[in-house]
C-alpha cells in the first residue's frame, strides 16, 4: 500500500496525488508541491489515505511543506496580480488586432511563467503577442488555447436549473455527452432546451444515463403488444419511466379502454439494448436528417473535435 494525497490547483480542477510523506494534512489544507510547471500552491482534497501500488502512476512526487502564512500571502499577492496582466494582455491583443478572446491569465507559484487562456476558432498566429509580453512581464510567457466548455468552467455562472454549474462547482473532468442520452430520458430534442451555457449538450445529461438505460430496459416500447396477467391483450401507448407505469389500449366488451399497469403486471418481449453509438433507437425514424437533427449532430461533432480539457493539461 502507499499513502498519498490528492491535491487541486483551481476551483473544481482535476486531482493530482503526491505523497505526504510525514506531513499532518487534513482536507482543505494548502501545501506546496512541484509540478511539471515548477512550484505550485494547491489545496488538499479527501486527506491522506492508502492505495494499492499498482494504481498509483510513478515515479510519485513528494509534498514539500504545508503552506505557511507566508505562502498564503504570496499565493494572494499572485491573484492580484493575474487581474492586472488580464489587462494588460488584452490591451497587447487589441494593439495586434488579434480575433482571440481572452478568458483567464494564471501565475505559477514561484513566478516563472504567467499563462494566459484564450478561445479563438481557429488557429491564431501570436508569436509577435508573445513577445511583447515577454517584454513586459520579463519571465516565460504561455498562450493556451481553450475550448467553450473550458471558458465556462473558468468564468462560472448559474444553469437552467437555478444552480451553479456543474463543472464550475464540483465536475472536475467532462464526460463525452451525446444526443442518445437526451432521447433515453425522453427529452425534447430541442438543441435550446438540452445546451448548457456553454452552447454545448449539458453535462448533466451524463449523471442520469445509467439509471434510465436500466428503467428503459424493463418497459416495453410505444406501440409494442403487450399480455396482462389475466391473458388480455393490448398496445403500449405511453410509459411512465421513474414510476414504472404503462398505459394499454385494450378491447373490453367490444370497446377500447385505456388502462394502467405496473410493468410488473405484464408479459413482454424485453427491449433489445441500445448500442453506445445510439442505433436501433426506436425513436429514430430514418430518413434524412431535419434541421434540428443536423444541429444537435453539429453539437457532439464540436465536443469529439474539441477533444479532453486543456486546463489540466500540464
Amino acid at each position: 500500500m502507499v499513502k498519498i494525497v490528492g491535491v487541486r490547483f483551481r476551483n473544481a480542477g482535476k486531482v493530482y496525488y503526491f505523497d505526504p510523506k510525514n506531513y499532518r494534512i487534513k482536507s482543505g489544507d494548502h501545501v506546496i508541491v512541484e509540478t511539471a510547471r515548477g512550484v505550485e500552491y494547491g489545496t488538499v482534497v479527501g486527506g491522506v489515505r492508502n492505495v494499492a501500488e499498482e494504481t498509483i502512476v510513478q515515479p510519485l512526487k513528494a509534498v514539500i511543506r504545508v503552506a505557511t502564512a507566508e505562502d498564503d500571502a504570496r499565493a494572494q499577492r499572485n491573484r492580484v496580480k493575474e487581474k492586472d496582466a488580464l489587462k494588460i494582455c488584452q490591451e497587447k491583443i487589441a494593439k495586434h488586432g488579434l480575433e482571440m478572446k481572452l478568458i483567464d491569465a494564471e501565475y505559477t507559484f514561484d513566478n516563472n511563467k504567467v499563462l494566459f487562456y484564450f478561445t479563438a476558432d481557429g488557429r491564431i498566429d501570436f508569436r509577435e503577442l508573445v513577445k511583447d509580453l515577454a517584454a513586459v512581464f520579463k519571465m516565460r510567457i504561455e498562450l493556451r488555447q481553450i475550448g467553450v466548455r473550458d471558458e465556462t468552467k473558468i468564468l462560472g455562472g448559474i444553469g437552467i436549473c437555478g444552480r451553479v454549474l456543474c463543472c464550475n462547482s464540483y465536475l472536475s473532468e467532462f464526460a463525452p455527452v451525446s444526443i442518445k442520452m437526451a432521447k433515453e430520458q425522453n427529452l425534447s430534442l430541442n438543441p435550446t432546451k438540452i445546451s448548457g451555457v456553454c452552447g454545448r449538450l449539458m453535462c448533466c445529461l451524463k449523471n442520469e444515463e445509467d439509471t434510465y438505460e436500466y428503467l428503459n430496459s424493463r418497459l416495453p416500447g410505444i406501440g409494442d403488444s403487450v399480455t396482462t396477467l389475466d391473458g388480455q391483450k393490448g398496445e403500449v401507448q405511453s410509459v411512465n419511466v421513474l414510476r414504472q407505469k404503462v398505459k394499454v389500449l385494450i378491447d373490453v366488451d367490444d370497446e377500447k379502454e385505456l388502462q394502467e399497469f405496473d410493468v410488473k403486471e405484464l408479459k413482454f418481449k424485453p427491449k433489445r439494448r441500445k448500442d453506445k453509438g445510439g442505433k436501433g433507437d426506436r425513436n429514430d425514424k430514418g430518413g434524412k436528417d431535419n434541421s434540428v437533427d443536423k444541429e444537435l449532430k453539429a453539437l457532439e461533432a464540436l465536443d469529439k473535435k474539441e477533444g479532453k480539457s486543456k486546463l489540466n493539461d500540464d
